[in-house]
C-alpha cells in the first residue's frame, strides 16, 4: 500500500529546502557581491578603469616621444647636463603628519633632482601637508586596504609622474605613515651615483634595477593564491609563479612603464576575492608581474624597512614616541641587502616632534662634516703649494693634486684624509726620504 501524497508533502518539502540551502551556500559567493570587511569597500567601475586607460596611453605615448627626442614637454637634446630625478609617490588617506620631516629630507637635495606626487582618496578632507615643495596632486579614485583600487592608484601615480617629467627615472612609492631613514643625498647617490656623473643614468635606463620584494615562499601563500577561488589565475597564473611580496618599492622608469603597458595579469588580480582575510591584491600583482617577466631585472627586496613582529588585522607594528631613538633609526636602516633601507613604516602621528630633533641633529653633523672638508681642502692646498715650490713642482701638478684630494674628500671623507695626508707628507718633506726620492740620481 503506498503512502498518500499529503503524508510525503513534508518530507519532500524539507528535501527541497536542504538542497536550496546548499545550492545557496555553494553559489550565492559567486553571484551576490562579496562581503566586506572594511565598509563601503569600492569596487573599479567600468568609466574608471576607461579613464584609467587613457591616462596609461598618454604616459606611453610621452615616453615614446620622449625616448625618440619628439616633441615631449623636455627634450634630453635641448637641455644641458640633465639630471636623472626621483618621484616620490605619497598614497595616502589621511594627513601627511610626517610634511616637515619630508621638507627636511628634501632640503637636503641640492638642486632639481626630485619630484613629488599625491594621490590623495577623494573623500578623505586633507589638511594643507607642512612642506614648502612642490607637491602635484594627482586626479585620485576612491581606495581601499586590500583591494585592486591600490594597484590602480600606483599605476595613476607613475603615468602622472611620467607625463609630468621625462626626467622622472625612479619611483619611489611611499605611504604617510612612511618616514625617511636617511638624507635625500645618500638616497640619490645610491640610485645613480655621484650627482655630477649622474648623466649617465639616462644611457643606462635599459639596466636599471626595480627594488621590489618579491618571496616566492610564505606560509599563507596558497592561501592568497585561492583567495579568488581555485583556479581563478588560471591559465595566465600557475601557483609555481605566484609571488608576493611589500607593498611600497622603488621603480625603475622602464618596469613602471611595463606595469603601465600590461592587462593580463590586471585582469586576473583586479577581479573580487571570496575569502577577504586572504586578499591583498596591492601585495601580489607587482611582485608576480616583475617575476613572471623580468626576474633579473629586480633585487628581489624592497628598501622599506617594516617590522611585522607583533602585526594585528595585517597591519605591521606601529611605532610611538617613546620607542623613538637615534638606535631605532641607526637599526632599522640595517639591511641583509647590498643597500640599507631607506624608508620605514609604520610611525604614530605623536612621533614627529623627536623625529625631528633627530632629523636637525644629523643636519648639524653634516653641515659640521661638509665645513671639515673644506676647512681640510684649504689646509691641504695650502700645504701643497708651500712644499710644491719649494721642491720646484709646477703650478700644473700642484693643481691636480687639490683636484685629487678635493675627489677623496667628496667621495669618501677617511679615505680623503689619508690621501691629504700623504700629499701634505711627500710635498712639504716631512719625510726624510721623500725629497731623496723624488729626485733624479
Amino acid at each position: 500500500m503506498f503512502p498518500s501524497s499529503s503524508s510525503s508533502s513534508p518530507i519532500l518539502y524539507s528535501l527541497t529546502l536542504f538542497v536550496s540551502l546548499l545550492l545557496l551556500f555553494l553559489f550565492a559567493p559567486q553571484i551576490l557581491p562579496p562581503r566586506n570587511r572594511h565598509h563601503g569597500q569600492p569596487l573599479i567601475s567600468a568609466k574608471d578603469e576607461l579613464d584609467d586607460l587613457r591616462l596609461f596611453r598618454e604616459a606611453i605615448s610621452k615616453a615614446k616621444a620622449t625616448s625618440r627626442g619628439g616633441s615631449s614637454k623636455v627634450s634630453h637634446l635641448a637641455t644641458v647636463n640633465p639630471k636623472p630625478k626621483i618621484a616620490f609617490l605619497f598614497l595616502t588617506n589621511s594627513d601627511l603628519v610626517f610634511a616637515p620631516l619630508w621638507q627636511r629630507f628634501f632640503e637636503s637635495a641640492g638642486g632639481d633632482l626630485f619630484n613629488v606626487y599625491v594621490h590623495v582618496d577623494p573623500s578623505t578632507k586633507l589638511s594643507t601637508p607642512e612642506w614648502l615643495i612642490k607637491a602635484n596632486f594627482v586626479p585620485a579614485k576612491t581606495t581601499a586596504r586590500a583591494s585592486p583600487t591600490l594597484i590602480s592608484a600606483a599605476r595613476r601615480l607613475m603615468a602622472n609622474a611620467i607625463i609630468d617629467d621625462p626626467f622622472n627615472l625612479y619611483f619611489a612609492l611611499v605611504s604617510q605613515h612612511c618616514i625617511p631613514l636617511h638624507s635625500f643625498k645618500f638616497v640619490y647617490a645610491s640610485l645613480f651615483g655621484n650627482p655630477s656623473s649622474a648623466t649617465k643614468a639616462f644611457l643606462t635606463q635599459r639596466s636599471h634595477k626595480s627594488y621590489v620584494e618579491i618571496l616566492s615562499e610564505a606560509p599563507y601563500l596558497h592561501n592568497r593564491y585561492v583567495a579568488r577561488g581555485d583556479g581563478s589565475l588560471l591559465p595566465e597564473i600557475p601557483y609555481d609563479k605566484f609571488r608576493v611580496g611589500s607593498q611600497f618599492f622603488v621603480m625603475a622608469k622602464r618596469h613602471a612603464l611595463l606595469v603601465l603597458r600590461e592587462r593580463k595579469l590586471w585582469r586576473k588580480f583586479k577581479q573580487p576575492c571570496l575569502d577577504l582575510d586572504s586578499c591583498y591584491p596591492e601585495e601580489h600583482y607587482f611582485p608576480t608581474l616583475l617575476s613572471m617577466e623580468d626576474p633579473k631585472g629586480s633585487s628581489f627586496y624592497t628598501l622599506t624597512r617594516v617590522n611585522w613582529t607583533d602585526s594585528v588585522d595585517g597591519h605591521p607594528h606601529t611605532y610611538l614616541s617613546p620607542e623613538i631613538s637615534p638606535e631605532l633609526i641607526h637599526t632599522l636602516r640595517k639591511s641583509n641587502s647590498r643597500y640599507s633601507y631607506f624608508f620605514a613604516r609604520k610611525f604614530s602621528p605623536d612621533c614627529l616632534k623627536p623625529l625631528m630633533e633627530i632629523a636637525n641633529d644629523d643636519v648639524r653633523l653634516e653641515n659640521m662634516g661638509e665645513a671639515m672638508v673644506l676647512v681640510l681642502f684649504v689646509l691641504c692646498c695650502t700645504y701643497n703649494g708651500f712644499g710644491g715650490a719649494k721642491s720646484g713642482v709646477s703650478g700644473e701638478k700642484q693643481s691636480i693634486r687639490c683636484k685629487s684630494m678635493l675627489c677623496f674628500l667628496l667621495l669618501d671623507f677617511e679615505l680623503g684624509v689619508v690621501w691629504c695626508g700623504v700629499v701634505m707628507l711627500v710635498t712639504c718633506e716631512v719625510l726624510p726620504f721623500a725629497h731623496v726620492m723624488s729626485s733624479p740620481p
